[in-house]
């Protein structure tokens, strides 16, 4: 079995096509670069073959490269990945050059590139060496680099390469950003050189007819000039200043691949293309060896796939969602519905108000039309998706439903009495799932005559935006519900986490800790803008002040009362409710009042953080070092996500980071809260714990799990992540 393939036709064009045996998706692997290496060699040797087309015998083309490949490069350290990209490099350099004479650009044998479909990472990379790229017009192809999402970046040329076709600035939204195009946007951007019907008969016609010119890329030609400028051109300085100041002000400095991939095309473009190569492998090799990559791919590609594709799914016959009854028309009930709709499920959207529901169905009308005006969705797929809603005030509709989601006010009462409505129509074998944040499920199922169906699905606002949804398994959960929320979840196209029921769960566990911590610290007198800044210093996508006020001061009110009211004397934030409800006393609410931690002009756009809390929380003379703060601010997340792995309420370590990342931006370049305490190692975290526990209390005590791990050395994917992946 091989992963490349070539036939050769009587008009003397060699049809080499990438089909890995066993794969959805196209990947590349060592052995499959070292096929299309000998095979290209064969055609260029040929004196029958007057030119060549790479192409796919799948849907897409390919969807990047085997991740087994680069685990395999680090093996051998640095010098092993270093070794490898630059036989990367080498095989796609061939192409490019294609046997042309060294002096005259002369005599080589055009090569086309024909992607029937999406084309990511190395699949685009692959591409970029050959001489032509023909795309199939296929709206659904998605074509780019991607790489920088997971903490690395286009290391096989794609760097290089696209930054001399279409200069530092054109590229950057594609290298920084990980843009992805279709292949009309594609083209028009540059990426790629046409559209076609049959993008293989295209460049089967292109390469008979191509003449030698057609072959040599233009930083191969004499007198090249980088479009914009090189960095010693006045533009281009201009433009690379200004890259990396978006760099930085984006990542704050804490992900060593967008640093990395600014510095070799910085470099790269001073030196001739092959040299700029070596350079591009060089930083390369610097992000692949850096932890953070390391922890980035694991979690956010290895184990978030995982996850979606159900690695903790009970062993239950398909649970495919038909029929979804959603109760509560909100914005949460109408983002439910919206997402349903939209990935072919009926809905029946009930509300107290026929007004309500209608509100609630509108939701999705509104999104469509925005889709719409941006050219994402046309009328016909709007009238498709609102077709598939039904709003009404008749629990009677529910009637056929095989999965029920609830989301009524969050009160015990409400909850109940909604249950109880549709469990009188509704299929004795239709699962009954809560959307609620803080919520007990094993309290709320005593209202269901069927605990065993009954589960909690938490759903992040705004729903159409949030990838994470997080399922609660009651104390009588049964299997068959958990599969069903998870099939419903990968339906939707969101990723799952399953956690056991406790007090907030898994996600709220965490980030209440965190914005109770920044909170704490305004009342201990910190600069309210060195806990802002510290934070986002770590990697948080916003400071603990910024979010309190972005999730509604209120609201933070409502919950310190209830978890109050449940702990008793053992409740341990009063200094942080000081803050709070003075603030809301105020009628400083957050962004929906305008007014909170910050100050909002009239138009609602955030401006400083508000002069008054300096009035009543002046600043204290001698201020906290800033690891001090990011320390305070870290490990106040970090340790509840230790304490549910301890207590059970989280069973998988994939799920706590994958969850912090999605759920609520713990620092994504860390991979997570389990990731981070494995790069500080555990006996330093237990170090840092106790130090911080001597300063300010009990809340930062080192759990025993850490503990104990810091005295047998142990990291927790040593001991958790490779037991978990192979049961």
């Amino acid at each position: 079995m091989t992963d490349f393939t070539m036939k050769k036709d009587a008009d003397g064009v060699a049809i080499v096509t990438w089909d890995v045996p066993g794969k959805s998706m196209n990947v590349l692997s060592l052995e499959g670069a070292a096929e299309l290496g000998g095979l290209i060699d064969e055609a260029l040797a040929d004196e029958a073959v007057k030119g060549i087309v790479i192409t796919s015998g799948k849907a897409d083309f390919a969807g990047g490269m085997d991740l087994n490949v680069i685990a395999g490069m680090k093996q051998g350290g640095a010098q092993g990945v270093f070794d490898g990209v630059m036989g990367l490099h080498r095989l796609l350099r061939k192409i490019e050059l294609a046997g042309m004479d060294p002096k005259t650009r002369a005599g080589g044998k055009p090569i086309a590139s024909a992607l029937p479909g999406t084309a990511l990472g190395i699949g685009l990379e692959l591409p970029l060496s050959t001489h032509r790229i023909f795309a199939a017009d296929n709206p659904r192809a998605r074509i780019g680099l991607p790489e920088i999402m997971v903490g690395i970046f286009p290391g096989a040329g794609g760097t290089t390469r696209l930054t001399r076709k279409l200069g530092a600035m054109m590229a950057a939204p594609f290298l920084l950003e990980g843009k992805l195009s279709d292949p009309k946007k594609a083209k028009a951007a540059g990426l790629i050189d046409e559209v076609a019907e049959d993008p293989v008969a295209a460049a089967r016609a292109w390469v008979l007819s191509a003449k030698d010119a057609d072959l040599v890329k233009p930083w191969d030609a004499k007198g090249y000039k980088m479009p914009g400028g090189e960095p010693f051109h006045p533009a281009g300085f201009m433009t690379f200043v200004g890259a990396s100041a978006m760099v930085h002000g984006k990542t704050m400095g804490v992900y060593p691949a967008a640093k990395a991939l600014l510095s070799a095309v910085y470099e790269g473009a001073l030196v001739p293309f092959d040299q700029a190569l070596k350079i591009e492998a060089r930083w390369f090799t610097k992000v692949i060896m850096n932890p953070s990559s390391a922890a980035m791919i694991r979690s956010l590609f290895i184990n978030k796939g995982a996850l979606e594709k159900g690695a903790n799914r009970p062993d239950a016959p398909d649970q495919t969602v038909r029929k979804v009854g959603i109760l509560g028309a909100g914005m949460m009930g109408a983002g439910i519905a919206y997402v349903s709709a939209m990935a072919g499920i009926e809905v029946v959207l009930i509300d107290a108000r026929q007004d309500a529901a209608e509100r609630g169905k509108a939701y999705s009308e509104n999104l469509l039309d925005k889709a719409i005006s941006r050219k994402k969705a046309t009328e016909e797929k709007k009238a498709e998706v609102l077709g598939r809603i039904t709003a009404t005030t008749d629990y009677a509709a529910l009637e056929g439903c095989d999965l029920i989601v609830e989301a009524v006010f969050e009160d015990p009462a409400v909850k109940a009495e909604v249950t109880a409505r549709a469990e009188a129509v509704i299929p004795q074998d239709a699962i009954f799932a809560t959307n609620t944040s803080t919520l007990p499920i094993s309290d709320l199922a005593k209202a269901s005559k069927r605990p065993e169906q009954f589960i909690g699905i938490h759903f992040f606002s705004p729903v159409d935006k949030m990838a994470l949804v997080e399922i609660i398994k009651g104390r009588e959960t049964g299997p068959r519900a958990v599969a069903k929320a998870l099939d419903f979840v990968r339906q939707i196209r969101k990723t799952p986490i399953v956690v056991n029921d406790a007090r907030f769960f898994y996600a709220n566990r965490c980030i209440i800790p965190y914005i109770n911590e920044g909170v704490r610290m305004v009342a201990e007198g910190v600069n309210p803008v060195l806990i802002e800044n510290a934070a986002k210093l770590m990697g948080m996508p916003l400071g603990p002040l910024q979010l309190v006020d972005e999730t509604s001061i209120d609201l933070g009110v409502k919950i310190a009362k209830a978890t109050r009211a449940a702990m008793g004397d053992a409740y341990p934030d009063d200094a942080v409710d000081e803050v709070l409800f003075w603030l809301a006393d105020q009628g400083r609410l957050g962004r929906k009042s305008n007014a909170g931690f910050y100050a909002y002009d009239e138009a609602g756009k955030r401006q400083a953080l508000w002069e008054g809390l300096d009035a009543k929380y002046p600043r204290a003379g001698e201020q906290p070092d800033l690891h001090e703060v990011q320390h305070r601010l870290m490990f106040a997340q970090t340790l509840e996500a230790v304490r549910a792995l301890e207590e059970g309420v989280l069973e998988d370590i994939r799920e706590g980071d994958v969850g912090a990342i999605l759920g609520w931006g713990f620092a994504p370049w860390s991979g997570g809260p389990f990731s981070w305490l494995d790069m500080l190692g555990a006996a330093r975290a237990a170090r840092i714990c106790d130090d911080l526990t001597a300063r300010h209390g009990a809340r930062f005590a080192t759990p025993a799990l850490l503990r104990e791990m810091a005295a047998r050395g142990d990291s927790f994917y040593d001991r958790f992540g490779a037991k978990r992946q192979a049961a």
